[in-house]
């Protein structure tokens, strides 16, 4: 049950809805508390609803619970990087690399702690900041009757987000009543603030008439001139920038639709031009470049997109993305390099900064491809031959393990011989590993449903796994393809033999109990079960001979009655 859980966080996590996936990997949680790999789930998807503490709590508890996993410090990592906690980061991933020094993950979170604790430090402080740091903040603003209707309004609320996440722009949104406002019920301190409706306080000063005309020249001296507002300035003209460049970007998409290339690669460059602090331009500079087939080019956009996004703190979903589109490129490369490690990299890279789906996709095709490719360089059907046979002389000598690991290489090199899969079927019956010596006699059978070793070495798993059933009906398939088959025709035998001595209820008390236990876990016996019918059947089995007798009549229910006769659920006396 905590694996099933533990399944559909992973699925609402994939899909980027993050509230059930904390539900979900709660769930899990409860079922199974000691599960390292369960806290690592949730503290990632509180980390992506920005829960940070409750990140930091999940990640804690995963270090605690398996502090020699890499990871779970980059769980840790993480959290204090988003509760600006800079120091105990680099810390964290510091202790992750020294576990699994070859962590990209590990790597690249220390490179943007070192980072951000770098700018944290050269920045300097704002004397209102802590003011604005953590949930304290939104709570004492709905607290206060005075500005709790100012957080119903989506501009007030984006601006106290924008000074929250950097408390130097307290600045450029001064002249706004309400932050002042704000600004006093943070620090407790009652600022005047001109409201709606209310009368102008006048001074006598200001009330007198003055008896003479002052000189112009007097009045300049007295009155000091206004000193600028370079903050508002500045912000003005970025915004404008931002404007201009967001234009450039539009004129660039619409030019790339119409598979207009060369204007749109103009358009998007001459937008980084004007803005390098939205990395989205040279994102789709990268796209243009891949769609062209200039796979170097949009590679060197693709890092230069990752370096500048990592220096602004961009949205990781940004960078991941950045980095999706590099390995896109790659792959394109590597048909004909061959060469799907940097592929591969790259895609687990962008799944560390953002778990999309699409990305996950792809690296699974990128390995598949890999896969392939080393299974299609190993291919060699000689040396299978002879690595089967040295299984041969090992399996002779009963030295199992051996067979196995020869047999092992003969598929490697020939995964198409259904001889191999069939011999280390054989040789995992002998050693008591029966889901493997039965996944074997599956392949065989898949390779080559004429093969009738196939069917015995199946049969004979199902056999010693106490399944007559399964293993009777495994060996009359093999018999439709070899009638005289002298194996598939001893399993029958023997199949028969242990069917009858269950019907006669010849079994020992154990054997019993043994095979109840069994037919209950088969989730046909289950359907049997609880179906209203055949209980109804059952009841009249035991109370009404009559009536069974009608039942038995019907060749569905006869056979659902055999069913639960062989599995000893029913027994017949």
């Amino acid at each position: 049950m905590a694996d099933e859980a533990k399944a559909k966080g992973n699925a609402a996590f994939s899909s980027g809805d993050f509230n059930s996936a904390v539900n979900h990997f709660t769930d899990a949680i409860n079922l199974s508390p000691t599960n390292h790999v369960l806290f690592s789930n949730r503290s990632a998807a509180h980390a992506s609803l920005h829960h940070y503490d409750e990140a930091l709590s999940d990640a804690k508890k995963t270090v605690e619970l398996k502090p020699d996993w890499g990871k779970g410090y980059s769980r840790l990592g993480a959290a204090h990087l988003g509760l600006n906690q800079f120091d105990e980061a680099v810390d964290a991933y510091s202790k992750g690399l020294e576990i699994d020094p070859s962590n990209e993950g590990l790597k690249s979170g220390l490179a943007d702690a070192k980072a951000s604790a770098s700018r944290s430090r050269a920045a300097a402080p704002n004397p209102f900041g802590d003011a604005f740091q953590g949930p304290e903040m939104w709570t004492k603003l709905t607290a206060d009757p005075s500005t709790r209707g100012f957080l119903k309004q989506p501009d007030f609320v984006n601006m106290m987000k924008e000074i929250q996440r950097n408390p130097s722009n307290l600045n450029l949104y001064l002249k706004d009543q309400r932050v002042m406002q704000a600004l006093g019920v943070l620090l407790n301190v009652q600022f005047r603030t001109q409201q709606a409706g209310d009368d102008m306080e006048v001074g006598e000063e200001e009330m007198a008439v003055p008896s003479r005309k002052e000189p112009e020249v007097e009045k300049k001296k007295r009155e000091p001139e206004p000193e600028p507002e370079p903050e508002f300035g500045e912000e003005k003209e970025r915004k404008e920038k931002k404007l201009k460049a967001q234009k450039e970007k539009e004129l660039g998409n619409a030019a790339y639709k119409k598979k207009d290339f060369e204007t749109a690669i103009q358009h998007y460059s001459t937008a980084m031009e004007i803005d390098d602090e939205d990395i989205s331009y040279i994102t789709n500079r990268a796209a243009v470049h891949l769609e062209m087939g200039k796979y170097d080019e949009c590679i060197k956009d693709c890092d230069k997109a990752v370096e500048r996004g990592r220096e602004l703190r961009s949205d990781y979903k940004m960078v991941a993305k950045a980095l999706t589109r590099k390995g896109t490129a790659l792959g394109k490369m590597a048909k004909v390099s061959k060469d799907y490690e940097p592929v591969i990299e790259t895609y687990q890279k962008a799944l560390t900064e953002h778990r999309n789906p699409e990305t996950l996709k792809r690296l699974n095709e990128a390995e598949k491809a890999k896969k392939e490719l080393e299974q299609q360089e190993y291919y060699d059907p000689n040396i299978g031959d002879e690595e089967r046979e040295k299984g041969n002389e090992f399996f002779k000598e009963q030295k199992y393990p051996d067979a196995v690991r020869h047999y092992t290489e003969a598929i490697k090199r020939n995964p198409k011989d259904p001889r191999a899969y069939s011999n280390r079927a054989a040789c995992y019956t002998k050693l008591g590993a029966m889901p493997e010596g039965l996944k074997d006699a599956e392949k065989c059978i898949e390779l080559d449903p004429t093969f009738s070793k196939g069917y015995s070495r199946k049969g004979a798993v199902q056999f010693f796994m106490k399944e007559y059933d399964n293993a009777m009906e495994t060996y009359q398939k093999g018999l439709k393809h070899d009638p005289n088959n002298q194996e598939l025709l001893d399993g029958v035998r023997r199949c028969v033999q242990q069917i009858n001595k269950a019907n006669r209820g010849d079994l020992t008390p154990e054997e019993l109990k043994e095979r109840q236990a069994k037919g209950m876990q088969d989730p046909e016996i289950q359907n049997i079960l609880t179906d209203p019918v055949m209980r109804q059947v059952l009841s009249d089995l035991q109370e009404n001979p009559a009536a069974a007798q009608k039942h038995m009549q019907n060749p569905m229910i006869m056979n659902k009655i055999q069913k639960l006769i062989s599995s000893g659920i029913v027994q017949m006396k």
